[in-house]
């Protein structure tokens, strides 16, 4: 009979190589990702479509209750009257509000007894160039909310934006849209100058440029469209160059978890998200460099747009915006002064815990974002 030491290396052998067989298998699907990526599972049904631009709704959960993140959440019997319109930002694809079968805000907010609805910017092409922010809040948003209120019946809405899906649901509510009952901004920019060292940046830029346009009467908007396109690529690099430190540890913790099935389908569902970020249309990224960057019009409340009229003291809806103590994309500093340039009566502060993506789908978020939020909208929508 083997000895006991014998057995015992034995046993630690046929350990090491199902531990080495997993972490093969593991590699290779991360690298393949589609068979580990959890995000995108709850059913819904498309409304409205224009060419690449779409608006979703997600169909009611069946099940009595979910888990979130360990926690039980029961399914709401009835639903608000009011329905909730996520509004996208430019660049994310739609997983961000997906995530994982326990950490969807669509789900989330479902089980809170909300009709959601997203409006989905889809992916642009070289022939979407020509779009400017305009073009999203002030002509596609629009017949969006036209075909959520034919759709649910509903007359007056509640708009959900986070980053620049925040400005344009800002800007098309000050437009003159006076049924939008509710704003929920989370992440969304306003003064771009007061944005710590990047906005140092800006305003060096905001000179330089002022100064030449003194001279030779030059705008950024003088130059081809194309020439401003910003692919996907380089959207998914300048978001990780944010955070070196953070992107670097996250993928040196999964070569340490390579083995853990579980770890690894989290990870590879993160990946997938941030290493498939969509395109900024060359016109959009003209717009940010004027009307953002150099003339910081937000600051003033004015619309990215040329001759418009309409104004940020244009809006009467609720608000409650969200930043994030560690958001280094949109500082709470640059954030925050949104609230002094509307004319809601009801408007609210909410700073809290995480960075630019982890204030809408963190770990964190579930806690000290979405119950706030749900509970500051079911106040208020019927």
């Amino acid at each position: 009979m083997p000895s006991t030491s014998t057995a015992r290396l034995a046993h630690r052998t046929r350990d090491l190589r199902r531990r080495l067989s997993h972490i093969g298998e593991n590699a290779v699907d991360w690298l393949r990702r589609d068979e580990l990526v959890l995000a995108e599972r709850t059913p819904y049904e498309e409304i409205f479509r224009e060419d690449i631009t779409c608006v979703r709704h997600y169909l009611p959960l069946t099940e009595a209750h979910i888990e979130v993140q360990g926690e039980i959440v029961p399914v709401a019997r009835e639903t608000y009257a009011i329905p909730l319109v996520l509004v996208a930002p430019l660049a994310a694809t739609m997983r961000i509000y997906d995530l994982f079968p326990d950490r969807s805000l669509v789900k989330y907010l479902l089980a809170r007894g909300f009709d959601v609805y997203l409006v989905d910017w889809g992916r642009p092409e070289p022939r979407h160039d020509q779009q400017h922010l305009a073009d999203f809040f002030a002509d596609l948003l629009p017949r969006a909310i036209a075909a959520v209120r034919a759709h649910s019946g509903k007359q007056k809405l509640s708009l959900h934006g986070w980053s620049f899906g925040g400005l344009f649901a800002t800007c098309y509510t000050a437009l003159g849209d006076a049924d939008i009952e509710n704003l929920v901004l989370v992440g969304a920019p306003c003064d771009y100058h007061a944005n710590g060292e990047l906005g140092k940046q800006y305003q060096r830029l905001s000179r330089s440029m002022k100064r030449l346009e003194k001279l030779t009467g030059f705008r950024v908007h003088q130059t081809h469209q194309r020439l401003w396109r910003s692919p996907g690529w380089a959207n998914s690099l300048a978001f990780k160059v944010i955070s070196p430190v953070a992107t670097v540890q996250g993928y040196a913790d999964l070569l340490r978890h390579l083995h853990d099935r579980d770890y690894v389908a989290a990870h590879a569902t993160n990946a997938a998200f941030l290493d498939d970020m969509t395109a900024y249309p060359g016109g959009v990224v003209q717009d940010m460099a004027q009307y953002l960057f150099v003339d910081n019009c937000l600051a003033r409340g004015e619309l990215p747009m040329a001759d418009s009229r309409a104004n940020w003291r244009d809006v009467h809806a609720n608000l409650l915006a969200v930043v994030g103590k560690d958001d280094s994309i949109v500082m709470p500093r640059a954030g925050a002064p949104l609230l002094d340039l509307v004319s809601s009566r009801d408007r609210t502060l909410l700073e809290v815990p995480g960075g630019h993506m982890g204030i809408l789908g963190g770990s964190r978020a579930p806690a000290t974002i979405w119950k706030p939020v749900a509970d500051w909208l079911a106040a208020r929508s019927g």
